[in-house]
């Protein structure tokens, strides 16, 4: 009686095991962690290097912070700020120089998230997105500029408007005293409003895009907009109504241009 020999069982796949597919997962996510690593710390050397560079010209740019109000109080006898603590001047300066810092830097600081976001998106995912990134530093600084130009003359003037001189039966008269940290301060409040407000028709165009709003939406709601911008205002810009309305004009006109360029989008994806 020959042996019967029977054919030996193929050998399972492990291509399929659960821990295999776990680590085969994992590899890619370790990968992507190392390479947002490695943008956020040219982000930050960036940031050390140019704040470095900005501490050595803290006083100047600190200066230039100041010249819309030195132009208002050049004429006096004693035209000056001043500063009640040991250490306020240098705190101040390296606040100058923190501010300026990350606004110079900003650039490499979008150029490393686009550079660690690009190879995930298709060509024409590129081509729509890379305008928002080129729009948003500089309808910062066009905001910024507003402000700076614009508003602080007009706010300083209107500031110092409250100024009475002594009376001449002996009253006290209300002279200005302006402190160096908290000229910064509004300063820097200012500069930081009208720069985000700018920023408005960035991220509606945005949401437009992804079809979370459309241009109907945006024009049934007009009249929100317009209480919310004036109150962002409020809080964000000193108590003069200047402001305030220097801030609201400008966001309701992007508000509009913002309803206008979704409105082509949409005709336009209607039309493909």
């Amino acid at each position: 009686m020959s042996d019967v020999t029977e054919d030996a069982p193929p050998e399972e796949d492990v291509s399929g095991n659960p821990e295999s597919e776990i680590e085969e997962s994992r590899a890619p996510l370790l990968e992507h962690l190392i390479e947002l690593r490695r943008r956020l710390l040219y982000s930050v050397v960036a940031f050390m290097i140019v704040f470095v560079g900005c501490i050595l010209v803290a006083e100047d740019i600190y200066a230039f912070l100041v010249e819309p109000l030195s132009a208002l109080i050049q004429d006096r006898e004693n035209p000056r700020l001043i500063f009640t603590g040991l250490a306020e001047v240098l705190f101040t300066q390296l606040k100058v120089a923190f501010f300026a810092a990350l606004m110079l830097s900003f650039p490499v600081l979008a150029g490393q998230m686009w550079l660690f976001v690009a190879p995930g998106l298709y060509k024409k995912e590129k081509m729509a997105f890379l305008p928002f990134l080129v729009a948003t530093p500089i309808l910062f600084i066009l905001g910024a500029a507003l402000a700076y130009y614009v508003v602080f003359p007009f706010a300083w003037e209107f500031f110092l408007s409250f100024e009475a001189p002594a009376a001449d039966d002996g009253g006290l008269g209300i002279e200005f005293e302006g402190k160096v940290d908290e000229y910064l301060s509004i300063v820097m409040r200012l500069i930081f409003a009208f720069g985000v407000s700018f920023l408005l028709p960035v991220g509606l165009v945005l949401l437009g895009k992804v079809g979370i709003i459309s241009a109907d939406w945006l024009r049934a709601r007009r009249r929100y907009a317009i209480v919310f911008v004036f109150i962002f205002g409020a809080i964000l810009t000193p108590a003069d109504p200047f402001s305030q309305v220097a801030v609201a004009i400008p966001v309701l006109f992007l508000y509009e241009i913002s309803i206008i360029i979704i409105r082509m989008m949409e005709k336009t994806r209607g039309n493909t």
